[in-house]
């Protein structure tokens, strides 16, 4: 897809929420993340849906997400198995996912997620890598976004 057919919602990305790196061992990655370069471990926490172990670090108004498999059967432990530690994806916040989505569907973007589903911080969805020059992108609804209350997140 040429830049001058993307959706104008595109334009409309808030922020990078975080950088997502994977990792062997979430333990051995905080030596370096947190104790060597001093970001501030926020959580470290399992997501069973997913079958990973995942830390946020915060850095300025983005974080960096570690992420460690925790079954070998998954997509995640086959990325870490074929390429290793490091870069899996980025990941951008916007306004209102169901509605970013839809634009991106009807401008002819390959979705892997079609309407927004539970992710560790809110509503999440993913673009698919061949329709980002080979990176895998994450969209995130900003706290309180329509898909919040949708999706049982409460609170913010």
């Amino acid at each position: 897809m040429s830049p001058s057919r993307l959706p104008a919602e595109l334009g409309r990305i808030g922020k990078v929420h975080h950088v997502a790196l994977i990792v062997r061992s979430i333990e051995d990655a905080l030596g370096l993340w947190r104790d060597m370069l001093g970001l501030e471990l926020e959580t470290v926490m399992d997501i069973e849906s997913d079958k990973v172990r995942i830390a946020f670090l915060a850095v300025g108004e983005s974080k960096v997400e570690l992420v460690e498999p925790t079954d070998d059967t998954t997509g995640v432990a086959r990325f870490l198995a074929s390429k290793g530690e490091g870069f899996h994806h980025v990941c951008f916040e916007v306004a209102n996912l169901a509605e970013t989505l839809l634009n991106l569907e009807i401008g002819g973007l390959e979705l892997i997620d079609t309407s927004p589903r539970r992710g560790a911080e809110g509503p999440v969805a993913f673009i698919h890598p061949r329709a980002c020059h080979g990176v895998l992108v994450e969209l995130i609804e900003a706290p309180g976004g329509p898909a919040w209350a949708a999706l049982g997140f409460g609170g913010l």
